[in-house]
């Protein structure tokens, strides 16, 4: 823990910093009351944390659970990981596990037995306590496109590297739209600013566009330490509240098959020493990195997962982790990912079975194979989004903004996608008691008869403001109406509204001696030299 606090360079006088600034941060409560209200835009759903009332699909049935179970705990015990990890290879050492140069093998007992001092829900707060967002039990949350190296929208109509430009533009599009409910890795990477600073400009755009919960890359210490404090001054915290419970987190993937780099391992080991949560999503492609049957590619990828999330209980009992899934298969043709396939919404369900069964959080994806926002891009999409609904994740990355198998970043296809997102959170609002007799409407019903309508009773006047979801991009109109108004095209609608919302953008409020602080951070890590790269 000192080498931690000595590598972020505070200060003496910073927990006195984070104290006289508490009035500010708090101030930051204040930001989603104008989402809640809509905008001269769009009128969207308010700011809310879906609960999925529906049970969840379970293909497997009780031996089929444990036969995966069994498939995922003899990889572990026979075959080994691969953990090119020193720190992490002499801490198995020091637990009793097998250690033969950079493979693994642990004991089944050691695994279930670290699982369980998980914690099966936790919170992450952010730097406005009012995102605070809650993992596990019914809970579902979505996040933003994270991490394509490309970006593409309509006035351009071609794919090219991502700026710093686009990349704040789709986070301002993260904070606008209330479905978003945390701020993934950066929404495009920004490719014009040098890779040993590149985090340090992202983070101080997302923390000052965004007020949601944030993420570190897990890509050398430098950028994860530079990220914790950034996300302590931010929230105006001392490193005891810091420390104190989650903050932030990380996403790792495993090198499927079977192996675990260094610098992912060495971020998370980090992280979970000083208390922050943790996500591990195995990228297991069926038929390329993986088994091309779906019970052995979500047995080696529950394996990959469940053997850093062991390391990192055994390093910090009751660090929060959730297990990922990235389970999908390839083009058998071409050997191309493929995404939103009936094989990828199974194997989505299967892993939500075997999260359960291991008391962990779980995260999917909401992704797509399609190139453009086009109607292959939202059947995609749709699928992989539903079938997070079906098997109970509560952890949504890339629910908004992605195309081309995760290459390309798009705010039509963002905006596109929240208009699903809300759907979804319309449909897991509970319903009105089916037991009230107004709800039956048995009244109504005798009032029409048999040759009335149901439009201009009072029943219906009651309830019709709110009775139905309203879309902010669908258009219900008929073909002749819609072609009276120009016939622009669903992605066309969503390409508008995007400068409508870039045009109108306030960033959420921060304390001016916080945002200070952190730019002081910024440019002395820049002038350090940032975070060491191989070019």
């Amino acid at each position: 823990m000192a080498d931690a606090v000595a590598g972020n360079g505070h200060g003496a006088g910073s927990s006195e910093r984070s104290t006289r600034r508490s009035a500010g941060r708090r101030g930051g409560g204040r930001a989603g009351a104008a989402a809640r209200r809509g905008s001269a835009v769009l009128e969207q759903m308010p700011w809310q944390i879906p609960v999925n009332i529906d049970r969840p699909t379970e293909p497997l049935s009780a031996e089929g659970v444990q036969a995966i179970h069994e498939g995922a705990m003899r990889i572990l015990e026979d075959i080994g990981v691969v953990f090119l990890n020193s720190e992490a290879l002499d801490i198995f050492r020091e637990a009793g596990m097998r250690v033969e140069g950079e493979l693994v093998r642990m004991d089944r007992d050691f695994v279930m037995e670290m699982l369980a001092k998980a914690p099966s829900e936790f919170t992450i707060t952010p730097r406005n306590p009012d995102r605070t967002i809650p993992l596990g039990g019914n809970h579902m949350l979505f996040g933003n496109v994270s991490s394509p190296p490309n970006y593409w929208d309509m006035s351009l109509n071609r794919k090219l590297p991502g700026t710093r430009e686009n990349c704040q533009n789709l986070l301002k599009l993260t904070q606008y739209f209330n479905c978003i409910h945390f701020a993934g890795g950066y929404p495009v990477e920004p490719v014009e600013i040098h890779a040993s600073v590149r985090h340090l400009d992202v983070l101080y755009d997302k923390l000052t566009l965004t007020d949601k919960a944030m993420h570190a890359y897990s890509l050398g210490k430098e950028r994860v330490e530079d990220v914790m404090e950034m996300v302590r001054i931010a929230g105006g915290l001392s490193h005891e509240e810091f420390e104190s419970k989650p903050h932030m987190y990380t996403n790792i993937n495993s090198t499927s098959p079977l192996k675990h780099d260094q610098p992912m391992i060495d971020g998370c080991l980090r992280l979970a020493r000083r208390g922050q949560a943790i996500v591990v999503s195995p990228f297991t492609l069926a038929g390329a990195m993986a088994p091309v049957t779906l019970a052995g590619a979500v047995a080696q990828s529950l394996a990959e997962s469940l053997c850093a999330i062991a390391l990192f209980q055994y390093v910090r009992p009751g660090t929060p982790c959730v297990i990922g899934t990235f389970t999908s298969n390839v083009d058998m043709k071409s050997g191309a990912p493929a995404f939103g396939t009936p094989e990828y919404m199974r194997a989505t369900q299967m892993t939500g079975q075997m999260a359960r069964f291991y008391g962990l959080p779980m995260r999917s994806s909401g992704v797509c194979a399609a190139n453009v926002p086009d109607g292959q891009a939202v059947w995609e999409t749709s699928n992989s989004l539903w079938a997070a609904v079906q098997s109970g994740t509560n952890m949504v990355y890339h629910a908004a903004g992605w195309l081309e198998g995760g290459l390309i970043a798009s705010p039509e296809k963002f905006i596109m996608d929240c208009e699903i997102l809300q759907q979804i959170q319309r449909y897991m609002q509970p319903q009105l008691s089916a037991t009230d007799p107004q709800d039956i409407a048995l009244d109504a019903i005798r009032e029409v008869g048999h040759d009335g309508h149901f439009f201009g009773i009072q029943h219906t006047q009651d309830r019709y403001a709110e009775a139905f979801y309203q879309p902010f991009l669908s258009d219900w109109r008929n073909y002749e109406a819609w072609e009276k108004a120009g016939s622009v095209w669903t992605a066309e609608r969503a390409h508008k509204l995007f400068h409508q919302i870039i045009g109108e953008f306030e960033p959420p409020p921060m304390d001016v001696a916080i945002r200070d602080e952190l730019a002081d951070f910024v440019a002395r890590r820049k002038a350090e030299g940032g975070a060491p790269t191989d070019f």
